[in-house]
């Protein structure tokens, strides 16, 4: 299996992370078992448990047409957050001929019957891992509301920068104009004048 072409996963949840920090050790993985990486998918900001994540689904259909046989994870729980759909997609992978490496998890590269009796109770593990942590925000959000204080990140506009923003809409400015003077993204500006509707 040496100098064989591989494929690598990356997936992070949210957009204050980055996929970049799995890279080196998959790279590093690759070349101790003289492997190159020819494909890279990576979901940014996108949830273990979604139902669409697109690089994931580029990654099944390119396995199910036979572009590669190695497929380098950097763990389970970035591979996927729904036990039974984890289980289910390494058993694909499997019966598609793609042997699945994790460079946190070396069982997962053995067979026999103790590979998917750890592959189910580590999938497990990662599901209620995060039914815990959203309980743990529930909890968090259900306080500040009784608190009277306000849940997730601060508005990145004021009320009066939302109100010249739309001001300057009102008299044709480009929304790129807009976000240049007040010094914000497009996305931002965007985003507070669609809430004000």
């Amino acid at each position: 299996m040496r100098n064989q072409i591989v494929s690598a996963y990356l997936r992070v949840s949210t957009d204050q992370q980055t996929a970049e920090n799995q890279r080196p050790e998959l790279e590093q993985l690759a070349s101790a078992r003289q492997w190159r990486i020819g494909r890279w998918y990576v979901d940014n900001a996108v949830s273990g448990r979604a139902a669409v994540r697109p690089a994931f689904d580029a990654m099944m259909g390119d396995a199910r047409q036979g572009r590669f046989r190695v497929l380098l994870i950097w763990s389970l729980d970035r591979f996927g957050r729904n036990m039974v759909r984890t289980i289910n997609d390494v058993i694909e992978l499997d019966r598609l001929g793609v042997h699945v490496v994790s460079a946190r998890e070396s069982w997962l590269d053995s067979g026999g019957p103790a590979r998917s009796l750890l592959l189910a109770v580590l999938s497990w593990v990662s599901e209620q891992e995060h039914a815990r942590l959203l309980e743990r925000l529930a909890v968090a959000r259900a306080r500040l509301e009784r608190e009277g204080r306000r849940w997730g990140r601060p508005p990145r506009m004021t009320p009066e920068q939302v109100e010249r923003a739309r001001e300057l809409r009102e008299q044709g400015r480009s929304f790129r104009t807009i976000a240049v003077s007040m010094k914000v993204p497009r996305a931002t500006v965007r985003r507070s004048l669609a809430r004000e509707r």
